[in-house]
């Protein structure tokens, strides 16, 4: 085993590398170009047996994916943002195909108005797509996960295209040290494709997909793509335990952290729950019986280990990296359909949304999340919705505003 400082970028190309994909369809797009540059330089100089092909576009590169996967080759691609937004044609396609392969999403906010940091509304966009998504918080977790993602695409009983998901530049261009396995465990670990019945010959043509359906049929085979997803739950975990066994790095498909005898939860994903691990120590330090909870898996849902992982607890922070407008954070909602009319659920489920556009969250923030979810659990009454935002933000932003009207009066004239 190696261990190099490498980017987030970085250890998906090794991800990629290790777990021998055969094709990579790419189109390059910020801030997951380099994925597909490290890839390009091995493959041209020959440590990787691969064939790299630039498409014309993200909708070109997730058709190509899904076909070839189709025919039975281990496939790869990245993509973020906007490119993301792009592919969604060919992301609500390729699940019903029931192609099995990988795609990193390097997440970025989407616009308007423009903006070249992260969040994860581009990612949870495709939330409802059919693929499965598996969200990492360091360069370490990208690679592993990209490895068991492939796992996971192709277990007989899912079948279904995989999302490795990674912050924008705060992972993807953060050099972390990273273990890089040996090829030869990898193997032992991620053997071959086996496409089972899932073969193209071009002697013996045979439909892969059904163009036109309606009623009833679509119904059933929407449920049977819903049943595949459900599925992927044991089997990640699984697959996770086998890694651990093999490799030594537990992935649980919910992870914990302090949080056994913790009253207070902090509950999120991405990269910036490495901030909250340090927040959670400082108020352990305080005397505050906090800790945090972290899906890894969003699709499908863990519903089941998050009940136990938050059963009894006074209250939960949940720290939405997103919105949806007109209704708010995305985690929060989905969190709340899964413990809403449970005997043992939180009382107090909070919503604090942060993190938009790779907005910092600082420490003392985390305490004023939980120091407002203690209160909340003391009155019984569960707070509105809040953005996180201070008031020096806010005296910057109109003063923003104050210059480009006086900017604007001046051209008018």
């Amino acid at each position: 085993m190696t261990r190099a400082l490498i980017t987030g970028n970085q250890a998906a190309a090794w991800g990629a590398r290790l777990a021998r994909a055969e094709y990579v369809p790419a189109f390059p797009i910020t801030p997951q170009t380099e994925i597909i540059e490290t890839l390009a330089k091995w493959i041209d100089r020959g440590a990787m047996d691969c064939r790299m092909t630039m498409l014309e576009s993200e909708h070109a590169m997730i058709t190509a994916a899904g076909a070839a996967a189709a025919t039975g080759v281990r496939v790869f691609t990245a993509t973020s943002s906007q490119g993301l937004m792009y592919a969604m044609e060919m992301i609500f396609s390729v699940p019903g195909l029931r192609a099995p392969f990988v795609l990193v999403n390097v997440s970025r906010g989407l616009q308007t108005p423009l903006t070249l940091e992260p969040d994860h509304n581009d990612v949870l966009a495709a939330r409802d797509s059919g693929f499965l998504q598996i969200h990492c918080a360091t360069c370490q977790e990208v690679l592993d996960q990209t490895l068991i993602a492939y796992r996971l695409a192709e277990h007989h009983k899912v079948r279904l295209p995989v999302l490795v998901n990674l912050d924008g530049f705060y992972l993807s261009f953060t050099r972390e040290p990273v273990e890089i396995p040996e090829p030869a465990a990898v193997d032992r670990f991620l053997p071959g494709y086996d496409a089972e019945t899932t073969r193209f010959h071009a002697g013996e043509p045979v439909s892969q997909g059904v163009a036109v359906l309606g009623s009833s049929p679509y119904s059933y085979f929407r449920y049977e793509d819903h049943l595949a997803a459900l599925q992927g739950l044991p089997a990640y975990e699984a697959i996770a335990a086998e890694f651990a066994a093999q490799l030594g790095r537990d992935y649980a498909a919910v992870e914990t952290y302090r949080s056994d005898d913790a009253e207070f939860v902090l509950f999120m994903i991405g990269s910036f729950a490495t901030k909250a691990k340090d927040a959670v120590d400082r108020m352990r330090e305080a005397g505050w019986p906090v800790g945090l909870v972290r899906p890894r898996l969003l699709r499908p849902y863990p519903d089941a280990p998050l009940r136990r992982a938050l059963a009894g607890k006074r209250g939960v922070a949940v720290v939405d990296q997103n919105l949806s407008l007109g209704k708010g954070g995305i985690l929060h909602g989905e969190l709340a359909s899964v413990l809403y009319g449970q005997p043992d659920a939180p009382p107090i489920l909070a919503s604090f949304i942060g993190g938009l556009g790779g907005r910092d969250i600082g420490p003392e923030e985390f305490f004023e999340m939980i120091r407002i979810v203690r209160q909340a659990a003391e009155t019984g009454i569960t707070p509105p919705p809040r953005l996180l935002f201070t008031e020096d933000e806010l005296r910057e932003v109109r003063k923003m505003q104050a210059i480009a009207h006086v900017e604007r009066k001046e051209s008018a004239k």
